[in-house]
């Protein structure tokens, strides 16, 4: 399987001309849609049919951002903001058994959505803990202030998608709650403790079981005081793989981000060398996207054989 290790975006509602020839040729790992491309039920279904015929593959990887409440890329197909992530963990803290029959109908709700238009891929659970601190930018994306809430219903949304056969992707690794800057805007800086960040934020990561990862743009000073995690090789390594245990493929945020100080490709590049196996690119640009497409690797081996196991696992 010859795939760019990048996940790339698409500007409209349509397959382009020019797009079309692109991933034809380049051949992304992915492609991610965003609202700008959903416009009506029948016409995204249309488009990610297009997609797969021009890849000559009906399992090729199509990822969506539809965690519900203030993050939904359907809404103009469902209504879907009431639906919020803290909204289940709210409900956990009062009936437990309740909050979880009524996350798992969801769930399914959505997955049936998803699968009737082609989607195998949805960019959740979000498992940064809240604080007083935290940024407006996860609020209610947030299941909870607390992590053992956090934990449960991640387990519950893991498996409901499995269930489904819809993989999800944990974010934002190894914690993005302790911020209190929006990383889409600026560089958040967060100067906690190596021990306060495992017992608390890197906690709510551990030992997940999920086939994919998205990273967090962030530095932790008292870990890499030079490098956002996408970019740190030592936060990769050491922290996510060895002392996370997180064994799936890891998807950086995406590149086009404030939070990344480089250009594009050199954003790019410096993810890949740190140890993230993916990266995204959500702004849709064609030509940044065939930049990036004609400059980044192919997968490597390891890529290679986890996404042979995504495979497996939709079939």
């Amino acid at each position: 399987m010859k795939r760019k290790a990048i996940i790339t975006s698409l500007s409209g509602p349509l397959l382009k001309r020019e797009e079309k020839i692109l991933i034809s040729k380049e051949k992304p790992w992915g492609i991610i849609l965003f609202k700008r491309n959903i416009k009506t039920f029948e016409q995204t279904k249309n488009l990610i049919n297009n997609i797969k015929k021009t890849m000559k593959d009906k399992s090729y990887p199509i990822l969506i951002d539809e965690e519900g409440g203030t993050v939904t890329r359907l809404s103009n197909v469902i209504d879907n903001k009431d639906f919020s992530q803290k909204l289940f963990g709210d409900i956990y803290k009062i009936n437990k058994k309740m909050s979880i029959k009524l996350y798992q109908l969801y769930i399914f709700k959505i997955c049936s959505v998803l699968k009737s238009i082609g989607i195998n891929i949805n960019t959740v659970p979000v498992l940064d803990i809240l604080t007083k601190n935290t940024h407006k930018i996860i609020g209610s994306r947030s299941y909870s202030d607390n992590k053992k809430i956090i934990k449960k219903l991640s387990i519950v949304c893991e498996n409901s998608y499995k269930l489904n056969k819809i993989a999800t992707v944990i974010k934002h690794i190894p914690g993005h709650g302790c911020s209190n800057v929006d990383s889409h805007k600026s560089l958040p800086v967060v100067k906690n403790s190596i021990k306060k960040l495992l017992i608390n934020d890197f906690n709510c990561f551990k030992e997940k079981k999920s086939f994919f990862a998205m990273t967090a743009h962030i530095i932790y000073s008292k870990l890499d005081s030079e490098n956002v995690a996408t970019h740190s090789k030592f936060i990769i390594r050491k922290i996510i793989r060895k002392k996370l245990g997180f064994k799936g493929i890891i998807i950086s945020d995406d590149i086009s981000m404030k939070a990344l100080k480089h250009d594009l490709l050199t954003n790019a590049k410096k993810s890949l060398e740190a140890g993230c196996n993916l990266v995204l690119y959500c702004s849709g640009n064609h030509k940044d996207s065939a930049k990036l497409l004609k400059f980044l690797p192919q997968i490597d081996n390891f890529t290679l054989k986890k996404t042979s196991e995504f495979y497996k696992f939709l079939s």
